[in-house]
């Protein structure tokens, strides 16, 4: 569900890296919000990230 319904921004892999250098799998989330937004003249309720947002990509009810 962590994916952005305006620019598709979604979860990425890469590697926890510890001091001594070993590395585990871990995951950067997008800063996904639960918005209701005014979509062709009607309201709806989308999941949208924080850069669009604010970027104003999506115009809020």
């Amino acid at each position: 569900m962590a994916k952005c319904e305006v620019c598709g921004k979604g979860v990425v892999f890469g590697h926890n890296v510890s001091h001594s250098n070993r590395k585990t799998n871990r995951t950067y989330k997008p800063n996904i919000r639960r918005v209701k937004v005014v979509e062709a003249g009607t309201h709806k309720t989308v999941y949208v990230c924080s850069r669009c947002l604010r970027s104003g990509k999506v115009e809020r009810a």
